[in-house]
């Protein structure tokens, strides 16, 4: 009996707001496996953004917690973090606490939301005991520069001992972060304004002045505030998170490879995490294809991408379809 084909390794990041990873991994898988593939090996991702914790904690082992924690917008919610490696290290997502989700869209006011809720998350994972503290920077609905965080840190007298390590989707630097970042969290021009002169003289009274330094406008400017403040060291997203799936040996097994996001545009370029897949796919040499929600990528992009197949599917149902088709492609080019 003939072995079996090489499987396509199914690699998207959540469909934000719609659709986590895994959600998505599965229903392009079977609609791989319809069209009579081998399984696929399913490998979900995130790049620091909403969905990281989840992802780390399934490739890694650990258990979940809670605490206490404000929302944006200052209302008391419960905000969960992970324990993983016996304790040693802890996984804060930025998302639990401070995440867009969190507010609806006519509530959205990227002046005043705060991150005092990730820096309250922070400080509950350095009372365990943790000596590193992942901080999962994406998909906030602040703009503070790390403001309120630094707050609810310095009111705990501190991280114990903790080092921090923030996980950026992003290379923004800490002063580009209203105008890139700000309209999507409910600010206006007037607003962005607003925003930058803050982060301005934020970054005059920090101990290091985050600006200009790559990755530090993430979630906000969190990432910069962690950065000047407490020593955190800023780390590609996805990058960390595609060593921890052990990605490069799998895409090396695997006959082609798939990403998802839910919107593939020009920001695919700049650290997250699709993009990241699809060059480490042409540098060894494994085709790669995207399913996305919407394809908003120029030629050129794309072409540095050298994606090979781009589907657009926004359901479950149109995931699979797009999966199907995708296999019977790839079934023909190889018959």
């Amino acid at each position: 009996m003939p072995p079996l084909p090489p499987p396509v390794l199914v690699a998207p990041d959540s469909f934000k707001g719609t659709l986590r990873a895994d959600q998505v991994a599965s229903s392009i898988g079977a609609g791989l496996e319809r069209a009579g593939l081998t399984p696929p090996d399913l490998c979900p991702v995130a790049d620091g953004g909403e969905g990281t914790l989840a992802i780390l904690l399934t490739a890694l082992g650990g258990e979940t917690a809670g605490a206490a924690a404000t929302d944006p917008l200052g209302r008391s919610i419960r905000g969960g973090f992970a324990l993983i490696e016996d304790g040693g290290t802890a996984i804060v997502e930025v998302a639990e606490a401070s995440g867009l989700h969190l507010v609806a869209p006519e509530e959205r006011d990227a002046v005043a939301a705060s991150s005092r809720g990730t820096g309250e998350l922070i400080v509950a994972a350095a009372a365990t005991g943790a000596e590193v503290i992942l901080v999962a920077a994406g998909g906030s609905a602040t703009t503070d520069g790390g403001a309120g965080a630094l707050e609810a840190i310095d009111a705990a007298g501190g991280l114990q001992g903790a080092r921090l390590v923030v996980l950026c989707d992003v290379r923004t630097p800490f002063e580009q972060a209203p105008a890139r970042f700000g309209p999507q969290k409910g600010a206006d021009a007037k607003a962005i304004k607003q925003l930058e002169r803050r982060l301005q003289e934020q970054a005059q009274r920090l101990p290091k002045d985050p600006r200009g330094v790559p990755m530090t406008g993430a979630a906000g400017g969190l990432a910069g505030g962690l950065w000047a403040s407490h020593g955190a060291r800023l780390e590609p997203g996805a990058a960390f998170v595609l060593e921890a799936l052990d990605f490069d040996r799998r895409m090396r097994a695997a006959r082609a490879v798939v990403v998802g996001e839910g919107r593939l545009d020009a920001t695919t370029l700049e650290g997250k995490i699709a993009g990241e897949i699809a060059t480490r796919a042409r540098q060894a040499g494994v085709p790669c294809h995207a399913i996305v929600g919407t394809d908003a990528i120029d030629r050129f992009s794309a072409r540095i991408l050298d994606l090979q197949v781009i589907q657009q599917a926004s359901t479950r149902e149109e995931l699979e379809a797009a999966g199907e088709r995708l296999g019977m492609m790839l079934e023909r080019r190889e018959a």
